[in-house]
């Protein structure tokens, strides 16, 4: 279903971001993502760089970074390139991006990032990769993630479940697809009261 018709209004600003995931030959996984911004005005940023004008339905930036990845999301290489930028000094900040080598995709990984990166040496645009590079990696090896985690005898709790409202803990798609780890919402309840009435019995 598509969002509703809008009002009569004008299009400026057109930002792409494009993700991939691919398995290497070495086990590894490369993760890419490219973040490209296009305004449909002519604009000026450096009166040096690039003529002094970003003509309409130009790149004001086209980036990309590409990061090295195991099966335990710990970073094993990192590569990033600036095709289009507004000033003629943001390229430098490619390298920077070089120190998320070591650092485990996860929760609080992009605090840990910026930790690693500061503002001073590091580039907007491509810090603004680091969420949609870490969803893609995990849909990029979550089948085969999946694959080892079901051949162990005794499996720990997928990290999926409790993320959204498909993978509620009590909902429908866990309890079909993990009914080990199913919780009944009103579970807790039930375990509360019942802990509640046994504490109350006389002893």
């Amino acid at each position: 279903m598509p969002l509703p018709n809008p009002v009569e209004r004008k299009k400026l600003h057109d930002r792409k971001i494009h993700c991939e995931g691919f398995k290497r030959a070495d086990g590894l996984y490369d993760i890419e993502a490219r973040l490209v911004d296009l305004r449909t005005f002519d604009c000026s940023y450096d009166e040096v760089h690039r003529g002094g004008l970003i003509k309409a339905g130009e790149p004001v930036h086209d980036i990309y970074l590409r990061v090295t990845i195991d099966l335990k999301f710990v970073i094993q290489e990192v590569y990033a390139a600036s095709d289009a930028t507004p000033f003629n000094v943001c390229p430098k900040a490619t390298s920077a991006m070089k120190e998320l080598v070591g650092l485990r995709i996860g929760p609080g990984w992009v605090r840990e990032a910026k930790q690693r990166i500061g503002t001073d040496i590091s580039c907007t645009h491509l810090m603004d990769l680091l969420r949609p590079l870490a969803t893609t990696a995990y849909q990029t090896m979550y089948a085969e993630i999946e694959e080892k985690a079901q051949n162990k005898p005794n499996r720990g709790k997928p990290p999926i479940i409790g993320t959204c409202l498909a993978m509620a803990a009590d909902g429908e798609v866990v309890m079909k697809r993990w009914p080990q780890f199913y919780e009944p919402k009103n579970s807790n309840e039930n375990k509360e009261t019942k802990e509640l009435s046994e504490s109350s019995e006389p002893s």
